[in-house]
């Protein structure tokens, strides 16, 4: 008996250990998944080849008669997949998929274009809660312009919390104020929408050996805790996964011997910023 709950102490703490590395340092995680000869994954299919992207993109990769292309290769993007429901503005639930980068901490709106948010990724970096966060969206709601009259009437707080999570706010520099007029610290915050991306490519699952991925800036507790505390109260989710995105790397060769190297998304054949 003591020899079994010797062995289940030993499991579970080699288990908490890798939870533990995986959540507080992603970097040392992808590594290591890097040295693994085969595996399979999920990874959404790709809608052009890389051969596509630099007969439609030449323009733009071969600026001058100089210049030559150079390696291509075809490396993994990390996202987060998540199934969610919610409650839309005439009370009644929705459900879907959200896909969120870990690489930019932002989440994809529309996968046909790539539109993404932008102002999340700022919000995690700056540990923001859940107060602050109703604040922000409020801000958003009102076109990124709004009074401290108006925040106060909608967020349910009383004046000294509100004045609190405003300071904090300003100091985390995710707010400014500027003669009474409250807005968010970024030049086109992007915060207000349905919680959903629509997939419009098929998932499956891939073999790869020495795949190539790039490194996760964020790990899935950060951002379901970013998800969670900005979608409001009756936000649920309901499973996540890890998934990778096809994208080429591609490089040009420039006359001086020096070389660039750009990103190009395999689902739409845009470059990736």
């Amino acid at each position: 008996m003591i020899k079994l709950l010797f062995i289940l102490t030993i499991l579970g703490s080699l288990g908490y250990g890798g939870w533990w590395l995986s959540e507080s340092y992603p970097e040392v995680t992808d590594r290591l998944i890097q040295w693994v000869p085969s595996r399979s994954f999920p990874s959404l299919e790709p809608r052009f080849t890389a051969q596509q992207i630099v007969d439609g993109q030449s323009r733009k990769l071969l600026k001058t008669q100089q210049q030559q292309l150079g390696a291509i290769s075809l490396v993994y993007h990390p996202f987060l997949m998540m199934k969610v429901k919610f409650t839309r503005v005439n009370h009644t639930t929705g459900e879907g998929v959200m896909l969120w980068d870990l690489v930019d901490g932002e989440m994809v709106i529309n996968t046909k274009t790539w539109e993404k948010s932008h102002g999340f990724s700022d919000c995690i970096q700056m540990r923001a809660n859940v107060h602050e966060l109703k604040i922000l969206h409020l801000i958003a709601r009102h076109k990124n312009q709004v009074s401290k009259e108006t925040i106060f009437r909608d967020c349910n707080l009383n004046e000294a919390a509100l004045d609190t999570y405003l300071n904090r706010l300003i100091k985390k520099k995710l707010v400014v104020c500027h003669q009474g007029i409250y807005r968010i610290h970024l030049e086109t915050p992007n915060m207000v929408f349905t919680p959903t991306s629509e997939l419009t490519f098929p998932l499956i699952t891939k073999n790869a050996k020495r795949v190539e991925i790039l490194k996760k800036n964020f790990t899935v507790s950060q951002i379901t805790r970013l998800a969670q505390a900005a979608f409001g109260d009756d936000f649920g989710i309901r499973q996540t996964q890890e998934i990778y995105i096809p994208v080429y790397s591609l490089v040009v060769q420039n006359p001086d011997g020096s070389q660039q190297t750009t990103y190009w998304n395999g689902l739409t054949g845009n470059r990736v910023s």
